[in-house]
Formats: C-alpha cells, sequence, structure tokens
C-alpha cells in the first residue's frame, strides 16, 4: 500500500515531468528531478526508453538513484560510456529525442538563462553555473521539456542573459537562427504546465496543478501567460501506485523529492 503522507509538490513536479516522455524515447537527462522523472516513467509508462546521461553513461541497468550524473549508478552495467561531447554528438546526429534543462530565469519564448544575473556580464550580480550542457541539449535535441520553480523572478520578461535558446530571439525565430529541433515544448513548474502556441510561439497555460488557479499562476509569473480556450484543464496527478514507487523504488532516500526542512 501507499504511504498515507500527502503528496509534496516536488513528487507533483517529478511525476508530471515523467508523463512528458513517451515510449521507445531516447531521453537526455541532468542532474536532480530529470533523473527521478526519467527513472519513474521507465518503472510506469515506458518501459523501452533509452537513457542518455549528460557525464556520458548511456541506459545503465537499473540500481539506486544517482546522486548527480557524475554518479557511479548512471554508468552501472552500461552497454556503453562516453566523454561528455560524445554523448552530445549524438544530439546534434539526431539520436536524441527528449532532453529536460532547468533554468534561472526563463522568458514567453521559452529563452533560458543558467549563466549570470545582472546587466554586465563582466561584473554580474550573481554568476551562476551555466553554460554545462544546457545550450547543447537546447539547441541539439529534438524537443525540449524545461522544469523548475514559478515565480516573477525566474518567469522573467527578458532574460538578462540567454543561455539556451528557445523559439524567438527578438523578433528572429529558432529555425531563422538555423538552431536544430524544435526546441521547448513544455514547462513544467510548481504551478502548472505550459506549452507555446505555434503561431506566436509565447507561453501558454495547458494545465494547471490542483488548487492552481489562473489567477494564481499569472501572479507567480513576469510576464503575461496565455491562456486556452475554454475552462483550464487540472493537472493529472500520480495514483496511490504510482506515489509508492516514486517513494520507495525511484528516489528511496528521498535525496531530489523530499522538501527542505520537512
Amino acid at each position: 500500500m501507499a504511504e498515507s503522507k500527502p503528496m509534496n509538490p516536488l513528487e507533483m513536479v517529478a511525476y508530471v515531468l515523467s508523463k512528458q516522455v513517451n515510449d521507445h524515447e531516447v531521453v537526455y537527462i541532468g542532474t536532480g528531478l530529470p533523473m527521478v522523472a526519467a527513472i519513474l516513467a521507465k518503472k510506469t509508462h515506458a518501459p523501452h526508453i533509452t537513457f542518455v546521461y549528460e557525464s556520458g553513461g548511456q541506459d545503465p541497468i537499473a540500481g539506486g538513484m544517482p546522486w548527480s550524473v557524475g554518479g557511479p549508478e548512471t554508468y552501472r552495467k552500461s552497454p556503453m560510456i562516453m566523454e561528455m561531447a560524445y554523448s552530445f554528438g549524438q544530439a546534434a546526429c539526431g539520436l536524441v529525442d527528449t532532453g529536460f534543462l532547468g533554468f534561472a530565469q526563463l522568458d514567453m519564448y521559452g529563452n533560458a538563462n543558467t549563466t549570470m544575473i545582472g546587466d554586465n556580464y563582466l561584473n554580474p550580480k550573481v554568476r551562476l553555473t551555466g553554460s554545462g550542457g544546457n545550450n547543447d541539449v537546447g539547441s541539439l535535441c529534438e524537443k525540449l521539456v524545461f522544469v523548475g520553480i514559478q515565480s516573477p523572478q525566474k518567469f522573467v520578461p527578458k532574460c538578462d542573459f540567454i543561455t539556451t535558446t528557445g523559439l524567438m530571439v527578438d523578433g528572429v525565430s529558432r529555425a531563422d537562427l538555423g538552431i536544430l529541433g524544435k526546441g521547448p515544448v513544455a514547462v513544467v513548474s510548481t504551478a502548472g504546465v505550459y506549452d507555446f502556441e505555434p503561431k506566436s510561439g509565447r507561453m501558454r497555460i495547458k494545465t494547471l496543478h490542483p488548487g492552481v488557479s489562473a489567477d494564481l499562476a499569472q501572479l507567480a509569473s513576469g510576464f503575461e501567460l496565455l491562456r486556452p480556450e475554454g475552462e483550464i484543464p487540472v493537472t493529472e496527478v500520480p495514483s496511490p501506485e504510482i506515489l509508492e514507487i516514486l517513494r520507495n523504488e525511484v528516489d528511496p532516500q528521498g535525496f531530489f523529492i523530499s522538501m527542505p526542512g520537512a
């Protein structure tokens, strides 16, 4: 039986992120909730997906939850272990279907910043960890899914720096910039799930998590969120059986799905 404790927001995000993965896809995985989501997907609705870990591990045999993409579990009995540059090469050759990325800032067109906060690159207010593989994943995978906390400080009108190109930059489309792939197709946040309106390329509400209204989602955004016609659907929540798998099989130590201070 599933545990009786209520689902927390990180578990909700992990589950919803896992649903962005289709069976038989090749998935490029980074540290954190993307690892949780991919492992959960493989244990539930997408048993035939292939893992490509950012550090080079190729489809390891299931074991414990890796502590990062450099953890030994990402290489466990892998059929092949490659350097990071070669794993990016896989994506450049069109061999990776879906990539997951986090963000420090994200604008309405799916441009993301993980590099710096401020208006002076040489003297930023905050120096972040990017780019790392963020630009490579966003530019080379066939489609991109973002995941992160939603707030006006993160959903911004304009990124201080564009690390990862979305669908439109200064009025120029991704295709006209010569960047591969479809770009971002979904954003999974703590408030809901978003897609992008095809004509304008702007972020649009797809579903909202239980208890979140469109007005509340808008308050947590620094730009106007497009809304679908009609009633906005409520995001599907995991069943007790899925929660049991998530808590007891995927991340039993709670490395990534435990709330800080809980």
